[in-house]
Parts: C-alpha cells; structure tokens; sequence
C-alpha cells in the first residue's frame, strides 16, 4: 500500500517559460537526432503506437509504445493534468521531470524527451525488458536470492541513490516496484514523483584512520606519498531547503522518522535500503504486519530479526542493522553517505567503479519485444491523442516540455 501526504510547505507554481528558455527550446528542436532517439524536431503523442500497459502508478500509467516508422521501443508515462492539478501534485511531477532531464548515469532510467498536450504529460523513457525488479524477486526460489546476488544489486543501487544525492535529490520511495531490470541483469531507479529537491553539498576531503601495521609501513615510504595514501573523499549528504515531514512512502518502507513525523533527512533513502537489502535475501521485509498500524509500530519498535532458515553472513547482518538504526543521525550513511555503506565490511569484495560491466548474477528470460504478435491491435483511435499544448503563462506544467538527443550508449 502506497500512503502519502501534502507537504508541510508549498512551493510557488511555475510562472511558464522565459523567452529565453523559448529560444532554448526552439534550439533543442533543431538538435540532429540520435540513434538512442532518432525524433528530429517537435515531439508529440503521434509519434508513438502503444502496445501494452506495463505499469501502473499513483500517478499515472506506463505503456510501451512503438516509434511509429521505426523499430525503435521507449516506456511511456502518461498522467493527467487535472489529476495532478486536483491532487495537488504540480510540483511533485515538475521535480520528477527535473531529475530525468538533469540525470545521466547507468543505474537510473534515462529519459528522452518530456512533453504535454492540453489533457496530458508524457515522458518518454528507454525501455528495461526485464520489467520490474519485484517480479525478479517473486520469481526466485522462496522469492529469495543468494548473499552474492543481492550484494550485487545492493552495490548498483547504492550507487544510484549516490548520484541522486551528489545531485541535492532525496529519492524517498525505494522499493523493488520502483527498480527496473534491463534485458542484460542490471537495474536501474525510475518513479520519482515522491523525490524532494534538497541542497547539494560537496564531498569532503578527510584524513584515514590507519591502523598501527599500515603506520609503520609508512616509515618506509615517501612522507608525501604516505600522507597523501591516507587522504579519503567523503560524500557529503544533501541537505533539505526547508523542514519536512510528509508522510510519504510505502507502507513496508516508511523510515522511522517518516511514521513518526519528525524532520526527514537524506537518511531516510538509506533506511529503504536496509529494507532492500533485507527483502533480497529473507523474501519478505521485517516489519511487515497483516494491519497497517500494526506495521508502523513495528517499524517503531521491533527489533530487527532474520529467518532461521536464511544463511546470512554476520557482515550481512550487520550492515543491515546499521542501516535500520532508528535514530537518523546514528545510522550508517547519516555522516558519510554512500561513502560509509561502500566502505563496509560487506562490500570489501564489490570493485563499485566496475561494476556495470560485471555480468550479473540473474538474466530474466524475456519474449523478443519486436515480435508484434504477442501485443493486441490497436486501432488509431486508441493511440496517444491530443494536440500539443501551447506554452503561456498561465499553464502550470510550462516548464515541462524538454529534449534529450543522447547517443546510444552501451551504459552496462
């Protein structure tokens, strides 16, 4: 169950473009296309055949759609403006077209271009064949998945939320309906209507601690190659613009602070971690209750126990407790960020900088999206509609037409 709420302050609606940003889009119009993309100039709902609804989100629908005249397969968000207008969701859907148009990394959904027409917002998104990572889960013997493996996707997810951080965004909805699975095994994060814009802060440079063994090797050194070997980089979480305790979330993955309306930190994506984490090998998440308040007090109060029947390694464990730590400002990644969870004892083994082009632990058997017959026929009145809205001042959404001609990228 997905539980969410208004926030504790509203943000001002967008004012529409500037005439500069006008002339911006008209240049992005003129952009050569790409072969990821290959659209030259305006983009818009007849450009795209819709083949099948593959998701469904408080928000809005997901369908895979066809670039009409090519072979060319994207995912498609659809939501509607007065839903959003009346749910009071205007801001939430802005900063989710923000961190698609700003983000450019493996583990998170590239999207291509964003567009409205009077009724409607659409993203257009590259397409992850394996669908979603939740259904990986429930296919697996005891929807359970092996230590290695799920230190493997705990590693690239890690590593999203890192870049979402380093970018001042708060995710604040990890789950695995949320984690796409490519064709090839890797995953990347999509869904960020529930993320909040946050204060970037630069990484921090620090002096190591070091053991007595590494001291004494040092004497045989350089004197500046030793101090510089003991010099770390250290991520520094983003901070909130403003207090907020929104009470927002899925119900088996709501933080602590979230249940408890207290101020919400970067803390909170690293507790849905934990709960991944845990999720990847028990098959279930630990404060699951069959009544939803029953669940929150847990989430409250429950100690943090593993299945009997699960072998988990005591590095395992622990870095699963240190990321449930109810108290914000004690848990592991509070201080360090990403930094601290990738240092643990549990991730020794994981080279994070090469990791995209490891062959992942599962590959999902999936039918060739190309082959046609396996979708239903639709007629062309059931496509996309709609004529593209005319940017004025007066529409709240006037910021959200963008386009991104990216080159194929082999990203894993």
């Amino acid at each position: 169950m997905e539980t969410s709420g208004d926030e504790v302050s509203t943000p001002a609606r967008s004012a529409g473009p500037s005439m500069s940003e006008s002339r911006a889009s008209l240049q992005m119009a003129a952009l050569p296309r790409s072969d990821a993309f290959p659209v030259q100039g305006e983009v818009g709902p007849h450009l795209f055949r819709k083949l099948k609804l593959i998701g469904r989100g408080g928000v809005g629908r997901v369908y895979l759609v066809l670039l009409k005249g090519s072979e060319k397969l994207y995912a498609m968000k659809e939501m509607t403006k007065e839903e959003m207008i009346q749910r009071n969701k205007v801001q939430r859907v802005m900063t989710e077209r923000e961190i698609f148009a700003t983000a450019n990394h493996p583990f998170i959904i590239t999207m291509y271009a964003s567009f409205q027409t009077k009724e409607k917002l659409f993203f257009v998104m590259e397409y992850a064949a394996g669908g979603e990572f939740f259904r990986v889960l429930q296919k697996q013997p005891q929807k359970r998945m092996t230590e290695d493996a799920a230190r493997f996707y705990a590693a690239e997810v890690t590593l999203a939320l890192e870049y979402l951080h380093h970018l001042g965004f708060i995710y604040r909805d990890l789950k695995p309906e949320n984690v796409m699975m490519h064709a090839s095994g890797h995953l990347s994060l999509t869904d960020f209507d529930l993320s909040k814009q946050a204060t970037a802060v630069k990484p921090r440079v620090v002096k190591s601690s070091e053991s007595f063994m590494d001291r004494a090797k040092g004497v045989f050194k350089n004197k500046r190659s030793s101090q510089m070997g003991s010099l770390e980089i250290v991520n520094s979480e983003p901070v909130m613009q403003y207090s907020t305790n929104s009470f927002v979330g899925t119900e088996e993955y709501i933080a602590p602070e979230v249940v408890s309306g207290t101020p919400q930190t970067a803390s909170v994506d690293w507790w849905t971690l934990g709960i991944l984490i845990y999720e990847m090998m028990c098959g279930c998440t630990p404060f699951k209750a069959s009544q939803q308040s029953e669940t929150f007090e847990n989430i409250l109060t429950k100690e943090v126990k593993f299945p009997d029947d699960v072998v988990i390694s005591k590095e395992g464990k622990l870095l699963i407790k240190s990321l449930l730590t109810r108290e914000a400002g004690k848990r592991l990644g509070h201080g360090g960020g990403a930094t601290d969870i990738k240092n643990h004892k549990w991730f020794k083994d994981v080279n994070f900088a090469l990791i995209r082009n490891l062959d992942p632990p599962i590959h999902p058997q999936i039918r060739d999206p190309h082959d046609m017959t396996q979708y239903k026929v639709l007629k062309d009145a059931e496509d996309f509609g709609g004529e593209l809205d005319e940017e004025d001042p007066e529409n709240v959404f006037g910021d959200f037409n963008s386009r991104r001609d990216v080159e194929s990228q082999q990203k894993y």
